[in-house]
């Protein structure tokens, strides 16, 4: 199958849109600890869904991953167990900055080193640098992190606005905003969510096994994801698992309500909250892979499009919640300008890998 950068731009158009959307669904949770709906979430997000859609899609799948070598199912691990780190903090960040300023901190470190390290200690950047397809995908890299920059400052300034107009902290419901506390959280999150990234390119030896097992194109990356993603589970596992000895807080799986004399958990409801959550979350990744594999010779620029359509999406999300609700409209141009480089990003991007496919890499 001929590679189709602009139907790859699309398919990450879609995981940033099922990233960005998926915390959406445990805001509405109700009277479970963060231990409980972030630990129910994972296991639809890093196990259920994982292997359920990779045995549908992938020939063989048992095959594919017995066939490896212990090297690269432990490399695949560990990136997933390290990025594990990453989606602990990832609540904490929004907790402390809002999804927009969170999204854009987290996501811009994560960005710059996901993207530009497979690059770098493959020795391949200078080679890629020296061709026109090639500078105009890392054009479309210096956007991404240029509106990466403008929602960030967008955020500082509501930030600011907030600080000096209580009402307006009220109404958007950042009483919980700190940005000292916050952007150290991020910074950590960011840096450990890009181990990712070095997770998937580990998992080439997979690929080109289940490409071989007769996988169609789209889904020769999912078995990867089953790999990466537990470990993932494990360090969320064992953190979840404290808090919830620390709590005592397990009870609530069964519709307890600590401190709450007569009150029952909607068990029903947050079941199928943190199902759909968990689900959305794994999506990002499922169109990930489908993505990635139409985007030719410059595959790791998926991750910066991959980065870009979240933050593009969670900002939107940002605005549907009213988190920029009572800012000046100085402001709001300021997130609109940064929208604006992300979508001409993912645009640029897109061309650059056209071009290589086209034979205009030199």
């Amino acid at each position: 199958m001929t590679p189709n950068p602009l139907i790859g731009v699309f398919f990450h158009w879609l995981g940033g849109l099922a990233s960005a959307s998926f915390y959406v669904p445990y805001k509405r949770i109700r009277f479970w600890s963060w231990e409980i709906f972030w630990l129910t979430g994972g296991i639809f997000s890093w196990l259920l869904a994982p292997w359920l859609f990779a045995s549908i899609q992938t020939n063989d799948l048992l095959g594919v991953l017995s066939s490896q070598s212990g090297n690269t199912l432990f490399w695949c691990f560990f990136w997933g167990l390290l990025w594990g780190f990453g989606g602990l903090t990832f609540g904490l960040t929004m907790r402390y900055l809002g999804l927009s300023l969170g999204m854009a901190l987290i996501m811009g470190l994560t960005t710059v080193i996901g993207t530009l390290g497979g690059p770098i200690f493959n020795g391949t950047l200078g080679g890629i640098l020296a061709t026109t397809s090639g500078q105009v995908v890392m054009a479309g890299i210096v956007f991404v992190l240029l509106g990466i920059a403008i929602v960030a400052m967008a955020g500082n300034q509501k930030e600011k606005e907030f600080r000096h107009d209580s009402s307006a902290q009220d109404v958007a419901g950042r009483g919980e905003f700190n940005l000292k506390k916050g952007v150290a959280i991020a910074i950590f999150s960011g840096v450990m969510s890009s181990c990712f990234a070095f997770g998937l390119e580990a998992g080439a030896p997979i690929r080109e096994a289940s490409a071989a097992a007769g996988t169609g194109p789209l889904w020769v990356g999912l078995p990867v994801l089953c790999v990466v993603l537990l470990g993932g589970l494990t360090t969320n596992l064992i953190w979840c698992a404290y808090l919830i000895i620390k709590n005592k807080s397990a009870r609530e799986w069964v519709g307890e309500v600590k401190g709450g004399e007569g009150k029952k958990a909607p068990l029903a409801l947050n079941y199928f909250l943190a199902a759909l959550a968990g689900t959305l979350w794994y999506f990002q990744f499922f169109f990930y892979t489908m993505g990635e594999s139409q985007m030719g010779a410059y595959g790791f620029s998926s991750w910066t499009l991959h980065m870009a359509s979240i933050i593009l999406f969670s900002t939107l999300w940002g605005f549907f919640l009213k988190e920029w609700k009572g800012t000046s409209s100085k402001t709001q141009l300021t997130v609109w300008a940064g929208i604006a480089s992300l979508l001409a990003a993912t645009v640029i991007i897109g061309i650059g890998n056209m071009l290589a496919g086209g034979g205009g890499g030199h």
